[in-house]
């Protein structure tokens, strides 16, 4: 499985150019060359560049052209990895690690709590199998999955699901929320497993491989809108009425 970094490094080998660093998990993610569980991938591959920079100096693979924009080191010195090096990258991912699971673990809170208000007996999972939290109500079982990711630096929430666990919980009682998590407010996106089927199908939400899907959620003029060929979605925000 490649690392962030060594996604990055064939990415920009391809393309020749700077990118931004959510241009790279786009591309990285789409062709299949990043597979990952990390909630928010963008943020991630920022890190992972900038972290390998501070800590190689001129012997990181990377330079940073400006603000979130990186290129290949055209002028890259041999350096030996030293304790401190290597002690440094694994912080590093722990840290990242430890951040999404907080991420994650606050949206369940927060979709849990927005289903009990609506009077679901509704629960977190002890243990995550592809269904984060299970809800009861008027003697029906439906299960979430929740995703959670904040407005990138080009204005999208970028989002990833695992293909096992789409397959294993593809029902019809089974809902993906979907967690816009901004400062002033928190939006969701109410998914039945069929309507993530569906806008597979029609391109929305891109097949990486068979570890996953990757989609982006944009917010433009008061409107939500789904992946690159902008599918509307205004039906679905805030929709729990769809969970029945």
């Amino acid at each position: 499985m490649n690392t962030f970094k060594q996604s990055a490094i064939e990415i920009l080998k391809r393309k020749k150019i700077p990118l931004h660093y959510s241009e790279i998990t786009r591309i990285a993610l789409e062709s299949g060359i990043l597979k990952t569980e990390s909630v928010n991938p963008e943020k991630t591959m920022n890190a992972s560049l900038a972290i390998d920079i501070e800590s190689k100096k001129g012997g990181s693979d990377f330079i940073k052209i400006s603000k979130g924009i990186f290129a290949l080191n055209p002028h890259k010195s041999e350096i030996i990895q030293t304790p401190k090096i290597i002690e440094t990258e694994k912080e590093q991912e722990e840290k990242i690690k430890i951040e999404s699971c907080f991420i994650a673990k606050g949206g369940e809170h927060l979709v849990c709590s927005e289903l009990l208000f609506r009077r679901f007996n509704a629960s977190i999972m002890s243990v995550d199998n592809g269904i984060d939290i299970s809800a009861i109500k008027d003697d029906k079982f439906f299960g979430i999955q929740v995703k959670t990711a904040r407005k990138n630096k080009v204005g999208t929430y970028p989002f990833y699901i695992p293909g096992t666990s789409f397959k294993k919980h593809n029902k019809g009682n089974i809902f993906y929320v979907l967690l816009l998590r901004d400062e002033e407010q928190n939006r969701y996106l109410v998914l039945p497993s069929n309507e993530v089927e569906k806008k597979i199908k029609e391109g929305a939400i891109y097949y990486v491989n068979e570890k996953g899907y990757s989609l982006s959620v944009k917010s433009k003029d008061g409107k939500i809108y789904l992946g690159k060929k902008d599918y509307e979605m205004g039906y679905f925000l805030n929709n729990w009425d769809l969970i029945k």
